[in-house]
C-alpha cells in the first residue's frame, strides 16, 4: 500500500539501481556533494532491488527502467506493494521516453520519471520532492502522460436498472426505505438490495451521494426538474 510519505528526519537515504556500475558511480558522485542525501545502498538488478528494499531503511529509490534478470517496472511493482507507510518511492532514472514505458512505470507505482541527461541539480531536487511526499516528472514527460490521458476514452456510464431508478427517485422525495417498500410494493429488504446495488454501480457508499451522482450524470431526473 502506497502513500504520502513526510520527508524523512536527516539525511534522505537512497538506493541507486542500475546495472552498470559506471552509471552509479556517477549518480553517487553527483549526490555526494548534497548534504542531506546519502548513498545507502546499490543494486545491480530488480530483484536486487527489491531485497535490498525490504532489508534497508531506504527513503528514495532512483530505479533504471531496463536491467537484466528483472526490469525496473516488475522491481517497481513488487517494492511498492511491500512498502511500509509510503516509504521507499521509487523514481525511474532512464535513457527511455516512450509513452508505452511512461505509463507501465507510472502504473507500477513510480511517482518520479527522470531521464538520464538530468542534472545533478534536478536529480537532488528530485529525490528532495519525492522524499516530501511530491512527485518529480521531468517536463518532457509530464506532457507525454498528460497528452496520453486526454486520450484515454471516458469510461462508460453505469446503467441503472429501471427498478433501481424508480427507487432513487423516491429517495430523493425523501421516503425512507420503508416507504419506497409500500409505494412499489416490494419488501424494504428489496428496497435495500437496489439501493446497494445502485451505489455500487456509482461508486458511492450512500442513497442522498447516489442520487446526487445519478442526478449530476443524467441517470435520473429529480422531482421538480
Amino acid at each position: 500500500m502506497t502513500g504520502d510519505a513526510p520527508r524523512p528526519k536527516g539525511k534522505i537515504r537512497v538506493l541507486l539501481a542500475d546495472d552498470h556500475p559506471v552509471v552509479r558511480a556517477g549518480l553517487r558522485g553527483m549526490l555526494a556533494a548534497e548534504p542531506d542525501i546519502e548513498v545507502t545502498a546499490e543494486a545491480g538488478s530488480g530483484p536486487e532491488a527489491v531485497v535490498l528494499a525490504a532489508r534497508v531503511d531506504i527513503d528514495v529509490i532512483l530505479m533504471d527502467l531496463r536491467m537484466p534478470g528483472g526490469d525496473g517496472v516488475r522491481a517497481t511493482e513488487a517494492i511498492t506493494a511491500q512498502a511500509a507507510g509510503g516509504r521507499p518511492r521509487v523514481v525511474v532514472l532512464t535513457t527511455y521516453d516512450t509513452d508505452a514505458d511512461i505509463l507501465r512505470a507510472v502504473e507500477a507505482g513510480a511517482v518520479g520519471y527522470l531521464l538520464k541527461d538530468a542534472t545533478g541539480h534536478e536529480l537532488a531536487e528530485a529525490v528532495r520532492a519525492v522524499a516530501r511526499g511530491e512527485t518529480a516528472l521531468a517536463p518532457a514527460v509530464a506532457g507525454r502522460l498528460v497528452t496520453n490521458l486526454r486520450r484515454k476514452p471516458e469510461p462508460p456510464q453505469p446503467q441503472l436498472s429501471a427498478r433501481e431508478t424508480e427507487i432513487l427517485v423516491c429517495a430523493a422525495r425523501g421516503l425512507t426505505n420503508a416507504e419506497i417498500g409500500r409505494q412499489l410494493f416490494i419488501s424494504e429488504a428489496t428496497v435495500k438490495t437496489h439501493l446497494l446495488r445502485a451505489c455500487g454501480k456509482l461508486g458511492v457508499s450512500g442513497r442522498t451521494a447516489a442520487v446526487a451522482v445519478a442526478a449530476g450524470r443524467g441517470l435520473l431526473k429529480l422531482p421538480g426538474d
